[in-house]
């Protein structure tokens, strides 16, 4: 693979689009207004981007819902679709350095990773999607002889969709492909810490042959093009994956506007169990480290709280301690870093004060728990664990979105599922034994919506993903998410 020499000087010759694309142009938004995008892993300006106003929000949707009432992509037989959407993912990895600098330089993960990881994931969920189109039936109700009785999904309308920023492109993809896919159009406002990947990718679609307004980007602030989305009494149905807080928002905005349907996918602070029957302790600290210090922690989905039998819970930290070294950040164009930058310093210093906080409430501090400085910029912190836990402090309940694993020691089974579905949040969680019997008596008890049994965070297009509880309740991938995208329509023909 390229050296960091190579990735530096692919970097240095980048071009950014900076504008909100709306209608299948690239525009400044009302006024010229911008916001930086800023490198993380130097503090440099990478472009000034467009900060989107409830003026570009309201284009955006009139655009979009031009392009669902008068366009062609709603009315495209599926594999008319399918074939723009297997284009697309074409695209993607015909362009695939480019975006995975683009989500390198933009929120600071090491560029390997998304070369390697984000941007085939994302091509391949287009794909998934595309070619699911035309291997999708309908219904026909069981009724009596003088009717038929049809049960059909339409698309639904205009989507709104909210991304966040610490997989910029693959949670774009988790919500466009579907929602293109059933033959929507997409209003889709990436987060304002990472806008440069999602402007890239509506270029590529337009390339694709997705018709023009179809897919529009408004890049913002949440606060303003977000709320704006939320409220817009022309958007059918918004997707949003974030803080519960923000979540929160989003369904009281849908009550004060027009009743659109809102999905969350929210915060977690996920379990991870290791029982002393587990027999490979060496691949279970392997993956406990991944599972928290992967993406420098910053995912929704991370195992957050590690929970240990007693009987193994020193021989066990030890090994995690000597595999969280393997997980040290440095340069993300450095193809040697298993870990990059924090997003920026506002999150640098959320994740400083949640560690701050776990060493006043007693916890013991094992493993990293520095901040350090690369290139200019101190975005950068070590993979931390605490031992000994309190599970009622603050760093077994909040979620961090960092690098930061809190431990706590278990007796029993009971105990564990206890203190495991002791939480707001259900998004996933992880069990490691050898007893086909525990396993299966664990996971039906443990109140999430992934559980990962003898491995972490398993993931796939295949299967659907969201959580439980203040998790949120919507779902991605799977044949599942057309849920979101599509409405039901029953058409009884009576027969004379």
């Amino acid at each position: 693979m390229h050296d960091s020499t190579y990735w530096r000087h692919q970097a240095a010759n980048l071009t950014f689009r900076d504008q909100a694309m709306i209608g299948g142009r690239f525009v400044a938004a009302t006024g010229g207004a911008t916001f930086d995008a800023i490198n993380p892993a130097n503090n440099q300006l990478l472009a000034r981007v467009a900060a989107c106003s409830d003026e570009d929000v309201d284009r955006a949707v009139a655009s979009a819902r031009q392009a669902f009432e008068q366009g062609p992509w709603a009315r495209m037989a599926p594999t008319q679709r399918k074939r723009v959407m297997l284009r697309l993912a074409e695209l993607m990895l015909v362009h695939r350095e480019e975006l995975a600098l683009l989500e390198s330089l933009n929120m600071g993960k090491p560029v390997l990773d998304a070369y390697n990881i984000d941007v085939p994931g994302a091509a391949h969920v287009f794909a998934w999607y595309g070619e699911s189109l035309d291997k999708l039936y309908d219904q026909v109700a069981p009724t009596a002889a003088d009717a038929v009785v049809t049960i059909t999904r339409e698309p639904i309308g205009v989507v709104a969709a909210v991304v966040p920023w610490n997989f910029p492109l693959d949670m774009a993809a988790w919500k466009l492909a579907p929602a293109l896919a059933a033959g929507n159009s997409v209003v889709l406002k990436p987060a304002e810490q990472s806008p440069l990947s999602a402007l890239r990718l509506a270029e590529l679609a337009l390339e694709a042959g997705i018709p023009e307004g179809v897919l529009n980007v408004v890049p913002g602030l949440g606060e303003i093009a977000g709320k704006a989305l939320g409220l817009h009494p022309d958007v059918d149905c918004l997707v949003f994956t974030g803080s519960t807080q923000v979540g929160k928002y989003f369904m009281q905005y849908s009550a004060q506007s027009n009743l659109k349907q809102v999905w969350l996918e929210c915060g977690g602070k996920s379990p991870n169990l290791v029982f002393d029957d587990c027999k490979d302790l060496d691949l279970a600290a392997e993956k406990a480290a991944f599972g928290i210090f992967f993406n420098q922690g910053e995912v929704c989905s991370a195992n957050s709280r590690l929970y240990v039998q007693r009987s193994i819970h020193d021989a066990f930290i030890a090994r995690l301690i000597a595999k969280a070294r393997e997980w040290q950040p440095g340069d993300p164009l450095d193809p040697a870093s298993r870990a990059g930058a924090i997003v920026d310093a506002q999150q640098t210093s959320q994740i400083m004060a949640a560690i701050g906080r776990a060493h006043e409430e007693g916890a013991s501090l094992v493993a990293g728990g520095r901040q350090l400085s690369f290139n200019g910029s101190g975005n950068f912190i070590e993979p931390t664990i605490f031992t000994h836990v309190d599970p009622q402090s603050s760093l077994s309940r909040d979620e961090v979105f960092g690098p930061v694993l809190a431990v706590t020691a278990f007796d029993t089974e009971e105990e564990a599922i206890r203190l495991a579905n002791d939480s707001l949040y259900g998004l996933a969680a992880s069990v490691w034994s050898d007893d086909l019997n525990r396993v299966h008596r664990v996971a039906r008890q443990l109140r999430a919506g992934s559980v990962s049994v003898n491995t972490v965070d398993a993931l796939d297009v295949v299967a659907p993903f969201g959580g439980y509880k203040q998790s949120g309740f919507g779902r991605d991938l799977s044949l599942h998410a057309f849920d979101k995208y599509t409405q039901l329509k029953t058409t009884w023909i009576q027969l004379r």
